[in-house]
């Protein structure tokens, strides 16, 4: 039976060059999703141009419905999976402020097809197999400047349960006008990615417990500041510099990296650290 890996949200930016990566360097079969079947397509024709394979199925990993059908796919072919990156992800229309609408967008694309994904795909990852979630230095405690949520968060014991509060919580502050900027870092620019990172990154480690037993290294990891349309084109890597440490992890790091965060150059970073420097700083983009 071939091997599989998967990336969600491949079609353009570092997914994409992870995509092209894998088709370089991973025996197996390499899975390009998007949403947008037309644009999943563009991408697929891009890399054949260049001598590369990827196989391409539709995936919204905001819809149940769609995930569903890719798991039946992938049973039916392979059996399972080795390899799963979940890469996709919006951000805050607006870098500063932004609604409840678009909050709950965000944290729906973000953090519950994390929870949809666990549900539906990693049962389907074969032992052995590895998970990347692509999370941010938005992901970091250090961008939590509430104190109860800190704690609470620190909990050797956290449970899903506890981040669904954490994530409704800022999100009913949202709709009811309750939402303090004090409560998140660098005045709570881009809360709602910062929020939905966070509770990727915190769930990582949960899920890492979950699967010990059948050897599946779950990691998350900031893959740095990329050069791509989230960041409005700054940033300091390209797509193809940044898409490196994401294969490294899933491909070459030692079987017992597992419940990390792990920084763009392969440092594993402390995520309980709250009072390091390693939060999200809007000058990075604006100067």
């Amino acid at each position: 039976m071939s091997r599989v890996a998967v990336v969600t949200g491949s079609n353009k930016g570092i997914g994409f060059s992870i995509v092209k990566l894998l088709c370089q360097r991973f025996d197996g079969v390499v899975y390009l999703t998007s949403r947008d079947v037309e644009r999943g397509k563009e991408a697929v024709k891009k890399l054949e141009e260049l001598g590369l394979h990827p196989n391409f199925h539709q995936l919204d990993v905001s819809v149940r419905s769609s995930v569903e059908i890719f798991k039946h796919y992938l049973e039916e072919n392979y059996g399972g999976i080795d390899i799963l990156i979940n890469n996709a992800a919006v951000v805050d229309a607006g870098f500063k402020t932004c609604s409840f609408d678009e909050a709950k967008r965000v944290i729906d694309i973000n953090y519950r097809s994390i929870l949809t994904m666990h549900e539906l795909i990693y049962p389907i990852v074969r032992n052995g197999g590895r998970i990347l979630n692509i999370s941010s230095d938005c992901g970091h405690l250090s961008n939590i400047r509430n104190k109860f949520w800190i704690e609470k968060l620190s909990k050797q014991n956290l449970s899903v349960s506890d981040v669904n509060e954490f994530v409704e919580w800022f999100l009913e502050s949202k709709k009811n006008g309750t939402f303090n900027v004090d409560d998140i870092a660098n005045g709570a620019s881009v809360a709602a990615y910062r929020v939905s990172k966070v509770a990727v990154s915190a769930v990582t480690m949960i899920h890492q417990k979950e699967y010990d037993n059948k050897n599946i290294s779950i990691n998350s990891m900031h893959p740095g500041l990329v050069r791509t349309d989230m960041t409005a084109g700054v940033g300091f890597y390209n797509v193809d510099e940044a898409a490196q440490t994401p294969v490294y992890i899933v491909l070459d790091a030692p079987q017992s990296l597992k419940g990390a965060y792990v920084w763009f150059d392969r440092k594993v970073i402390d995520w309980y650290d709250y009072n390091a420097d390693y939060y999200f700083k809007m000058k990075t983009i604006t100067g």
